[in-house]
């Protein structure tokens, strides 16, 4: 008889359970009800009950452990001094979705060579996730692989789909189950169809296939996501930050029945890809903020402790630190710099006029 089953796959390796890994890296009681803090304040943020703009701040992609826990350190300290205005979520990206090849990640392949080692790599993440949650920080996490959520979903703060996949039926399906709040980008083009429409799927209940916490395949049947809004990256014919981008992004979100919730990606095509842009695309943003517009509700930023990216060598050990390996990031002392800023700007704009509503 011929063999007619799994004719492309050169192995399979036995992965542990999504429990038995949390039973090697468990969440504290205090871990826990300080992440149920973080998600009360980021879902504040987000429906338009906490004033503040949700800060998402950090490296384009984790390859480093001892380098993130250093930038979490930093950026804690930062966090403390813009608390009245700002607050900080750390992206923690482990998963990379890429447009053709490339590094896919820590979590897919930790050891930079192809090797695939997964089982690694959610390890690695679940422990960084628990150390940076130590630190007093809270942690956001772009879903790529439907499945890894059951090993990282109780450390998230704040999630994001990303926008290859925001189009994706599996993964508006997965973000209705997600235990925080769900940012969907517009897609690679620029249109904001895909990202709405998901955000609208994603706040209502669904039903779908799934592997629980024992490692067994489970059906889900989930409530709906309360907490989802829209993040503005740009597309292929130029950035859509902009005032006139923001109104119309409310605009369709009312369209469709959602409570306009909006988040401006500083990098990607807002940058036109140039790291040391986000500046701009943030000014843009407070200054938005201070004249009272009402859908943004934060911003993201890709920052590390050095500038710039770097390519990965053959000897993973050749890697200079602090440096990204995939998007450029602007440095720590910018980030520190342009944040502080940022910050006096919108007190300022309080002071002069009285709370700035952005309700």
């Amino acid at each position: 008889m011929d063999i007619i089953q799994d004719l492309r796959i050169r192995s399979i390796e036995p992965l542990s359970s999504p429990r038995e890994m949390e039973e090697k890296c468990p969440v504290s009681a205090e871990e826990a009800e300080r992440i149920a803090s973080f998600r009360r304040t980021v879902n504040a943020i987000i429906k338009g009950d906490d004033d503040r703009l949700l800060a998402v701040i950090g490296p384009c992609s984790i390859h480093d452990t001892v380098a993130a826990l250093d930038y979490a350190r930093r950026l804690k300290k930062l966090a403390d001094s813009v608390s009245d205005v700002f607050f900080i979520v750390m992206r923690t990206y482990f998963e990379k979705p890429r447009t053709a090849l490339g590094w896919k990640g820590l979590i897919i392949d930790p050891d930079m060579d192809d090797s695939g080692n997964i089982e690694k790599g959610l390890m690695i993440a679940r422990r960084l996730l628990v150390d940076i949650t130590d630190i007093g920080l809270p942690v956001g996490c772009e879903v790529l692989d439907p499945i890894v959520p059951q090993y990282t979903d109780e450390l998230m703060s704040w999630s994001s789909i990303g926008a290859r996949t925001t189009e994706s039926q599996t993964h508006r399906s997965l973000a209705s189950g997600l235990s925080v709040a769900v940012g969907f980008k517009n897609s690679t083009s620029g249109d904001l169809t895909p990202a709405v429409n998901a955000a609208k799927a994603a706040a209502n209940p669904a039903s779908f296939i799934g592997v629980g916490r024992d490692g067994k395949l489970a059906i889900f049947h989930s409530a709906g996501n309360d907490a989802t809004h829209l993040i503005l990256r740009g597309g292929d014919q130029g950035p859509n930050y902009y005032e006139d981008d923001v109104e119309e992004a409310t605009k369709m979100m009312k369209a469709a029945g959602l409570k306009p919730s909006i988040l401006v990606d500083c990098s990607h095509q807002n940058s036109h890809k140039d790291f040391s842009r986000q500046k701009r695309v943030l000014r843009s943003v407070i200054d938005q903020v201070r004249w009272g517009e009402k859908g943004i509700r934060g911003f993201m930023l890709e920052s590390n402790i050095e500038e710039g990216s770097q390519k990965i060598p053959q000897n993973p050990a050749d890697l200079r630190y602090g440096v990204s390996v995939t998007d450029g990031c602007i440095g720590w002392e910018e980030t520190e710099r342009i944040i502080k800023n940022a910050a006096v700007l919108v007190r300022e704009a309080r002071e002069q006029g009285g709370k700035v509503d952005i309700l």
